[in-house]
């Protein structure tokens, strides 16, 4: 069994910062990619970004530049460093890995329980 567990988020200003961690445990063999998504109320789950383990990243429109995946694959860590937050920055944010543990040839989808991070004006 795998598990995802972020830690990480809070309340903020507007124009703070805060770094997520996420660290998978379990059988793992391998893990690509590793990312983050939200999910503010009433609307859809959304890509923030992902890396894979050879440190390739994709963001979501208008994060780059302000958020900053990186990855420790030694640690079967993800963080994401965000910076200049705004109120719209508001969601539940979940860590996402793309997992190949040692009992399976598949790679298998896993979430984390997700993380609030609030931003007030």
């Amino acid at each position: 069994q795998v598990q995802l567990v972020e830690s990480g988020g809070g309340l903020v200003q507007a124009g703070g910062s805060l770094r997520l961690s996420c660290v998978a445990s379990g059988s793992i063999f391998s893990i690509n990619p590793m990312g983050w998504y939200r999910q503010a109320p009433g609307k859809q789950r959304e890509l923030v970004a992902v890396i894979t383990s050879g440190g390739d990243t994709n963001y979501g429109d208008s994060l780059k530049g302000r958020f900053t995946i990186s990855r420790d694959n030694a640690k079967n860590t993800v963080y994401l460093q965000m910076n200049s937050l705004k109120p719209e920055d508001t969601a539940v944010y979940y860590c996402n890995a793309g997992v190949r543990t040692w009992l399976t040839v598949e790679v298998r989808e896993y979430w984390g329980q997700g993380t609030q991070v609030t931003v007030s004006s």
